[in-house]
């Protein structure tokens, strides 16, 4: 899979389990001693002005690296950017994008954002942000994400390449919050039968469903057939909340468990919008964490049906374990298991071929 030709969402596939923890507590291994007297060793002693800083990011990156394929060392900034998914909106211009051979292309404009407001359209292609090229000069997604978000209400412009148009177009954009939605679809397929596609797990994804079965039940809905692909995961809580609409009191949905982590499990409480309809859940080798979660607990209980491809295989919980200067360590804590007890995480310790599973898999035709 090419990833340049990804959406840039700033979606990370990780389940979250709470919002971090104190670190004061912890009592200072003959490890972390070692690690302290090199930093302060090269901090006073080093023959020249060295500033410890990018070293220390360095090593905190090379060290979590070796962890396992989830937990990772991230910047504020980093942090900040993976949770406005989660959280259900940002402030932005209000599109969706690939990079093709170092050209933006406009993808989607979001309905009702401040892209579609001044008639930017999906295919133009953005050549240069407050006067500075952004196509042809090699720059990071990152970068380029960081110039078209900003806060509410100030001011971007953008030069536009678009197609049978000769010269540039030039629009000026305020921008605004940016709704993130959990929802994509939901329709009726016949008479009877109810369809609801969720694309991520968020602050918002159980009222957006709950908001949509009931329209889709007034509609005369009987069957549901819930799709789950590409769904890359997000909260655990959401995944809980979900489940819970499908499944009967007392039914454990999930539970984790790590060495310093006790087992902790989540049952559901019985108010469910659908524990009885015929229930058909879609899934590929994208669904993964919260999805595999929904996906696990359905199909241990014989509730409804799976269909698809083997899912992802993500059964680990990162816990952001917040550091001083705003960075944080997203640390897999513990494990997840459906009901059964199954774990479904993935083999990790080849190292690159975790990354290129999915690729495998197509080549032997699975």
């Amino acid at each position: 899979m090419n990833v340049a030709s990804l959406r840039q969402w700033l979606i990370l596939p990780v389940l979250l389990l709470g919002s971090g923890i104190a670190v004061a507590q912890y009592t200072a291994s003959p490890s972390a001693i070692k690690l302290h007297m090199a930093i302060s060793a090269i901090e006073n002693l080093y023959v020249d002005d060295v500033d410890a800083k990018p070293l220390v990011e360095e090593a905190l990156k090379a060290m979590i690296a070796k962890l396992d394929p989830h937990s990772a060392y991230m910047t504020a900034e980093e942090m900040r950017d993976m949770n406005e998914p989660l959280q259900g909106g940002f402030d932005g211009i209000g599109i969706s994008f690939n990079m093709l051979n170092d050209t933006l292309f406009v993808v989607e404009v979001i309905a009702g954002g401040p892209s579609e407001k001044v008639g930017l359209l999906p295919g133009d292609r953005i050549l240069a942000v407050d006067g500075e090229a952004i196509a042809g000069v090699n720059m990071p997604n990152k970068d380029i994400i960081k110039r078209l978000k900003g806060p509410k209400g100030t001011q971007v412009t953008i030069e536009v390449k678009r197609r049978n148009q000769p010269k540039r177009l030039t629009f000026r954009i305020f921008r605004d919050k940016i709704p993130i939605y959990s929802l994509d679809a939901a329709f009726m397929l016949d008479a009877n039968t109810g369809y609801i596609k969720l694309n991520r797990f968020g602050a918002t994804t159980a009222d957006e469903f709950r908001e949509a079965f009931k329209t889709l039940s007034q509609a005369g809905m009987e069957d549901l057939v819930l799709d789950l692909q590409s769904n890359g995961g997000g909260l655990m809580s959401a995944a809980v909340e979900l489940a819970n609409e499908f499944l009967s009191k007392g039914q454990c949905i999930v539970y984790t468990e790590g060495t310093h982590s006790p087992r902790m499990q989540s049952n559901a409480r019985g108010n469910g919008l659908f524990e009885k309809g015929r229930l058909v859940v879609l899934i590929d080798e994208y669904s993964a964490s919260a999805s595999e979660i929904v996906a696990g607990a359905i199909q241990d209980w014989d509730r409804g049906l799976i269909i698809g491809r083997r899912s992802f295989g993500k059964g680990l919980v990162q816990r952001p374990i917040p550091l001083p200067d705003g960075s944080s360590i997203k640390l897999t804590v513990s494990r997840y298991y459906t009901p059964s007890g199954r774990f479904i995480q993935k083999p990790y310790e080849d190292g690159e071929n975790y990354d290129h599973d999915l690729i495998d898999r197509y080549n032997r035709g699975e």
